[in-house]
């Protein structure tokens, strides 16, 4: 909730928290682990048309700057429009340019990964899960039916399971 109510008060564009910030807290409180564990990071995607580094760097460092450690050190920020800029140098996979931070979840590496939140102004938490929430409450793993199987598909569920032995991986 931390992170969601200083994210909100920026007021970033078409923000969303997603990733392991939101199944890894889902896994944790299933599983009675403590809220924390396994938590790497706090991913916080949004939308902003201009695609210059620059004007990511700004948002980048407004983000920073409204959080303290150990927050400031593990909140990540990145402009959805940009991705396409990037992503097939770093993963060897096309990516197309996205029209809204919402579009991003459906090409995540898997179902349960693709579940995005943010903190609204009345105080009630919108979710967007294009592939709905089945996946995430039943600690599957299983590969984006909308995208060849990752490069990092692997990695990524070797890494899953190494922390949740609990969740189930499905290919």
């Amino acid at each position: 909730m931390h992170v969601l109510t200083t994210v909100r008060a920026l007021r970033l564009p078409d923000w969303r928290l997603f990733s392991g910030a939101v199944y890894q807290t889902v896994w944790n409180h299933q599983t009675g682990r403590p809220p924390a564990y396994g938590l790497k990071d706090f991913d916080i995607g949004f939308f902003d048309p201009d695609t210059s580094w620059d004007a990511e760097d700004v948002f980048i460092k407004r983000v920073a700057a409204a959080f303290d450690e150990p927050f400031r050190s593990t909140v990540e920020v990145r402009n959805q429009a940009r991705v396409h800029l990037w992503f097939e140098d770093r993963f060897g996979e096309p990516y197309a340019a996205l029209r809204g931070t919402d579009e991003a979840l459906g090409r995540f590496v898997c179902p349960a990964f693709a579940v995005g939140v943010r903190l609204e102004d009345d105080d009630t938490i919108s979710v967007a899960a294009p592939f709905g929430l089945d996946d995430v409450f039943d600690m599957v793993l299983r590969p984006n039916p909308n995208r060849p199987e990752a490069g990092g598909w692997a990695r990524a569920t070797t890494s899953a399971q190494g922390r949740w032995p609990e969740c189930r991986v499905i290919t």
